[in-house]
């Protein structure tokens, strides 16, 4: 069984399959943007729909906290081009953003 959680002071989500480790989605916050630049499936749990599963919950999470999504990483850019349920809460990815995410990392 998959479980998403978020682990603020590492600024990921992380998603387990039977309490194992299987993927993370990357993110910093910045005001009230949460802007999401990485996701990462280990390859072991590959092509069982966890990412999908991990940034659904991802997005979910910060529309309860009151945060606009910024889709920097490609699949998150390609999962919300899909799913419309958080278009109202969606910003571009401009340069001020590349530059909160490379200051980052």
């Amino acid at each position: 069984m998959a479980e998403v959680r978020n682990i603020p002071a590492a600024h990921h989500y992380e998603i387990t399959v039977d309490g194992e480790h299987a993927g993370l989605e990357a993110y910093v916050d910045s005001g009230d943007q949460r802007i999401f630049y990485h996701t990462e499936i280990d390859d072991k749990f590959g092509g069982r729909g966890l990412a999908g599963e991990l940034v659904s919950a991802a997005l979910t999470d910060a529309r309860a906290a009151g945060k606009r999504i910024v889709p920097v990483c490609p699949y998150v850019a390609k999962y919300v081009k899909q799913h419309h349920d958080f278009d109202d809460i969606l910003d571009p990815v401009t340069p001020e953003v590349i530059a909160v995410v490379e200051a980052a990392t």
